[in-house]
């Protein structure tokens, strides 16, 4: 019965693929990082006509059973990439995916997985699911729809049904999965996932490099709590939820940008100075993230959020 689900799930595959037509997001090459963990670095811009959406950085891990997916992308096309560079490195079917927060452009993807590998599991946090069916999964379709100018047509919600636990452990085959949960980080529904024994994390937008990216949703000093607990477990590798992977060396510079802003902002407003007083000074105190992605889009909403942050602290 297990040989014949997975020749089904190779036969639906290979439709799909045959699916595929001028419109479909080109392959972009998996990498592999560890010895189970292969990474499909997306775009750094944002959601566009020209990139479909795809933006993120899509990871899947093969154990001696089969393949755990984490984030697999913005869109329907998205996913069928993802699954198009997995079907290159082995034909074990899809059984877990793993959804880093609410954010569109890293889980839906999951209409792919589904629709070639129904049985698969689907988990994110617990807060992330809620606001999912709340709202915003039409909300993220309609973003995306928007921002690539109709490229993401057809990509539907396939919302996760399996609520992560702080801690958990989830054993895959001979790969140990441990989830490690915030309450308000780059958004109230952050998962970090550890693949125990390959010393790596999947941060999702806990941490970035090379990009700025929005915290319109985030908490300051939730997101650099969550930047320390990723650095203090002292693991080989590292994926970011947008940039280059690689060891400590690619979560420290976002780190560091999140804690001499959050600082900045927190000394001038003792000082009595507005957003926009503080502004030139701060963004010279960061001058080595004027190259990265995204940061004269978003600099200066961050020292605004970082300033509402600080007078809220007052009265906690």
């Amino acid at each position: 019965m297990k040989i014949l689900k997975t020749v089904l799930s190779i036969c639906l595959l290979a439709t799909s693929l045959a699916a595929w037509g001028a419109d479909a997001l080109p392959d972009y090459p998996a990498g592999k990082l560890s010895d189970r963990v292969w990474v499909i670095h997306g775009p750094t811009e944002l959601p566009n006509p020209e990139n479909k959406g795809f933006m993120n950085n899509p990871a899947f891990v093969l154990t001696d059973e089969s393949v755990v997916v984490i984030d697999p992308g913005s869109t329907l096309e998205t996913g069928r990439m993802v699954l198009r560079q997995i079907s290159k490195v082995t034909d074990k079917p899809v059984t877990h995916v793993f959804d880093s927060h609410i954010h569109g452009d890293h889980w839906l993807g999951n209409q792919a997985i589904r629709e070639v590998y129904p049985d698969a599991r689907f988990y994110a946090h617990p807060v992330m699911i809620e606001q999912a069916h709340a709202g915003e999964a039409e909300s993220w379709i309609n973003m995306m729809q928007q921002l690539t100018e109709g490229a993401s047509k057809g990509t539907e919600a396939v919302i996760p049904d399996q609520a992560l636990q702080d801690g958990q452990e989830i054993v895959v085959g001979d790969v140990t999965f441990r989830v490690y949960l915030t309450d308000w980080a780059h958004t109230k529904t952050d998962a970090m996932i550890e693949v125990v024994e390959d010393s790596l994390l999947a941060t999702g937008d806990n941490a970035l490099y090379t990009r700025i990216g929005r915290m319109d949703d985030a908490s300051f000093r939730g997101n650099i709590a969550a930047c320390d607990q990723a650095l203090d477990l002292e693991l080989k590798y590292y994926v970011p939820g947008h940039g280059p992977a690689g060891g400590p060396e690619v979560v420290e510079p976002f780190c560091t940008y999140l804690k001499t802003l959050y600082a900045q902002v927190a000394e001038m407003y003792e000082e009595g100075l507005s957003d926009f007083e503080m502004k030139d000074a701060v963004v010279a105190s960061l001058s080595a993230y004027q190259d990265w992605s995204g940061f004269s889009d978003e600099v200066g909403k961050h020292i605004s959020l970082a300033l509402l942050e600080i007078e809220r602290a007052e009265f906690e």
